[in-house]
């Protein structure tokens, strides 16, 4: 049996409780004996892939190829991520390039099967990586079981942390943001916008989210989430309105409110 995530509560509590336990849950989750086994058969069997069309063929090594992307919903649709992976993301018009979700180009480019691009299978220290972002977000999928706020939190933590810290400039990395639904959800939530706020011109979307971002923390740069204080302004702000959408269960409506007006 897969080790289950253990979440006694969600909304702010549940947060705190998974911040002191997380260590100790993902090594348990990743000792676990079904994410040992396909660890196990995906680096054993990883380097004799040497097409797109090879990996899709093995459901198996699929499957850890979209768990590490959180991707995994995806395991059916094997022409489709045939064709991402084909295409490649050299060309603006390849198909994981034309779709909103970055996430199809972040797998496509870890796996370089596309033109003029190099194939990542024979890279033990590149696979290994694949195998360390599946067992993450398996057990991020494990605590989104429980509770799905508390699953973005956690995904937050690390991507928003590693996008802050890359090289690429401020905008891009908004468009990034609002191109992983994770990071969108998390952003429009805290920032307390509307369900239609996808709906308007794409430019217009980030000047609002830079807006209400510089109110809530103070600054509308993606680099501030570097420093862990920005970051759990925006955790605790997103946490405490999801509790208050969800009849802020785990603490008092007022204790929930008094959070949203420190942060």
């Amino acid at each position: 049996m897969t080790f289950q995530a253990i979440v006694p509560t969600g909304g702010l509590t549940g947060w705190r409780f998974l911040q002191r336990t997380y260590d100790a849950q993902i090594q348990a989750f990743s000792s676990a004996p079904q994410i040992g086994r396909d660890t196990e058969y995906f680096l054993e069997k990883i380097g004799t892939v040497s097409s797109a069309a090879d990996l899709v063929a093995d459901r198996r090594l699929l499957g850890v190829a979209l768990g590490a992307f959180g991707l995994q919903d995806d395991l059916p649709n094997k022409y489709f991520i045939q064709k991402i992976m084909e295409d490649g993301t050299t060309d603006r018009e390849a198909l994981a390039n034309r779709l909103a979700d970055k996430r199809y180009t972040r797998l496509s480019q870890a796996f370089g099967f596309g033109p003029g691009e190099v194939p990542q299978t024979g890279n033990p220290r590149a696979m290994a990586e694949i195998v360390r972002m599946n067992q993450v977000q398996s057990f991020e999928i494990s605590v989104g079981e429980t509770d799905d706020t508390l699953r973005i939190a956690l995904y937050a933590q690390r991507e928003l942390t590693e996008l802050a810290g890359s090289g690429s400039s401020d905008t891009v990395k908004w468009f990034s943001i609002m191109g992983l639904p994770p990071l969108r959800s998390m952003f429009e939530t805290a920032l307390g916008l509307p369900p239609s706020f996808s709906q308007i011109d794409i430019d217009q979307q980030m000047e609002v989210l830079r807006d209400k971002t510089q109110r809530l923390t103070g600054s509308d740069q993606i680099d501030q989430f570097t420093d862990p204080e920005a970051l759990e302004k925006l955790t605790n702000a997103y946490l405490a309105r999801s509790q208050i959408a969800n009849g802020a269960s785990g603490l008092s409506s007022g204790s929930v409110a008094l959070t949203l007006l420190q942060g």
